[in-house]
């Protein structure tokens, strides 16, 4: 998994959201410390209702593969949502018959509920993207990163009017045994990608769609952003990319669970 460090607004996210996940620290951590009493690591034997209101037992190993089998293609959508370019990303996937996953940044959900409801609306699924988008979780105790993980699964919930996340991307992969656990126990899969298109970096449209018709043969799940500066890249990649995939024979699914 690639790793995505120095993000100068992921800085200036995590700051301003120190005031919320702090205050919300009290009845979120409780959750977890309930689990750990003794050095014990939440086990994934707790189910959660999805969407429709079923029981979803999951796994705790992070998913890479679509529930479109060995020819389906998971688009993944990071950081959001984000006023000016989800709106543009949900038009262009609609354009293109895609559905697609959300990992959204709890805060960003929290500030546009109206947005979250949007993608809910249009078929896609959510993913739990941690309060802050943190990449330095996986240095973080326990109780750091049960915050930031069951604080934004609240955030995500209440901003999209009740539907839950069905996933957890750490963010920059960082992963522990720990959170991976605890987010299962929450019906939420750990969710990994096998293609990164770099386009936080804006390396140039061509690099972009270069990387993902060259590295789709590594695995289904593509990684790209609708938030964090502009992304205006992403866009004109994507109207590339999709029709491409479709050419190729891929169809357009979600991750396992």
């Amino acid at each position: 998994m690639a790793m995505h460090k120095g993000r100068g607004w992921h800085g200036r996210l995590l700051a301003a959201a120190l005031g919320v996940t702090v205050a919300a620290a009290a009845t979120s951590v409780w959750t977890a410390q309930a689990d750990t009493a003794g050095g014990r690591q939440p086990q994934a034997r707790v189910s959660a209702p999805d969407a429709q209101g079923q029981v979803a037992k999951v796994a705790a190993d992070i998913a890479h593969a679509s529930d479109r089998g060995a020819r389906g293609v998971n688009i993944t959508i990071d950081d959001g949502p984000d006023p000016v370019w989800t709106p543009q990303v949900l038009q262009l996937l609609k354009d293109n018959g895609v559905k697609a996953t959300f990992c959204m940044v709890g805060t960003q959900a929290q500030a546009y509920p109206d947005l979250v409801k949007e993608v809910v609306a249009a078929g896609h699924r959510l993913c739990n993207h941690t309060v802050s988008h943190d990449t330095t979780m996986d240095a973080r105790s326990e109780a750091y990163q049960s915050q930031q993980i069951l604080d934004a699964e609240r955030m995500i919930t209440k901003a999209s009017g009740g539907v839950r996340p069905q996933y957890y991307r750490a963010p920059g992969g960082a992963f522990t045994p720990y959170s991976r656990q605890l987010a299962a126990s929450r019906g939420m899969r750990p969710l990994g990608w096998n293609v990164d298109s770099k386009d936080f970096e804006r390396p140039g449209v061509d690099t972009m769609v270069a990387t993902v018709k060259s590295e789709i043969s590594n695995g289904p799940t593509v990684l790209f952003h609708d938030a964090g500066g502009d992304r205006s890249q992403t866009l004109a990649a994507l109207r590339e990319v999709l029709p491409w995939l479709k050419q190729q024979g891929y169809s357009f699914g979600f991750p396992v669970r």
